[in-house]
């Protein structure tokens, strides 16, 4: 037998990471050698250990999903990467495959899919839930990542993404500016864009649009002060 596949495991919710890391624990082949609650701890975590697959939910705190997925891809390619959210909207999973992700696997699957779908990202090969393929497949039919109307919303950057995540989730623009390794005057230059391409003028709206965007759960703990 070859030696053991080294995971990551990025999710927020510490009951679910536990469960995660209990299953993958109970097979030796695979190992657990990290072990994230946030975007950016995720970052570190493949830094340090440099796995071979990172288990990525897409609703995490200070840096989303979908930018660990760009990050990922372009410092360490190598890194497959398994995308696992609640959500099973045509717009996250093509996304998240449209950034680099290798497979997409909605929370709602039994432990056999899930170990199915580490499998066939591990062996080179693309996996998405069954359940969800026949939404994808007609989106892709109908053209509607090409032909549809830009809306608001496509015309941010991921970088603004990130920022307005940050900002729907109640950081500052220093702590922003602290997290994301930019200045300050660099945070107020990309709120200042966010709120004219999305007309929302107000932290409490943007926050709003936040969460209708999936960027923020409704339920958001006050941020950490940052030392």
């Amino acid at each position: 037998m070859g030696e053991a596949k080294k995971i990551v495991i990025a999710e927020d919710h510490t009951i679910l990471r536990e469960g995660l890391r209990s299953l993958l624990s109970s097979d030796e082949i695979y190992r657990v050698v990290g072990e994230a609650g946030d975007g950016l701890e995720a970052i570190r975590c493949i830094e340090q250990s440099t796995p071979d697959l990172i288990l990525l939910d897409l609703s995490m705190p200070k840096m989303s999903g979908a930018s660990v997925i760009k990050e990922v891809k372009s410092r360490f390619p190598e890194v497959k990467v398994l995308a696992l959210s609640v959500h099973d909207s045509e717009e996250y999973i093509l996304e998240s495959f449209k950034l680099g992700a290798d497979g997409y696997c909605t929370k709602a699957a039994s432990r056999s899919e899930l170990m199915m779908a580490i499998e066939s990202v591990l062996s080179g090969k693309r996996y998405i839930s069954p359940d969800i393929s026949d939404k994808v497949l007609e989106g892709f039919m109908e053209e509607r990542k090409t032909l549809k109307t830009a809306s608001s919303w496509d015309t941010l950057t991921q970088r603004e993404r990130e920022v307005l995540k940050m900002v729907g989730e109640g950081y500052k623009n220093k702590d922003i500016a602290d997290f994301l390794c930019i200045s300050m005057k660099t945070v107020q230059k990309h709120r200042a864009n966010i709120m004219r391409k999305l007309d929302l003028h107000t932290a409490s709206l943007l926050t709003s649009y936040a969460i209708e965007k999936g960027l923020v759960e409704k339920a958001q703990k006050q941020p950490p002060t940052i030392a």
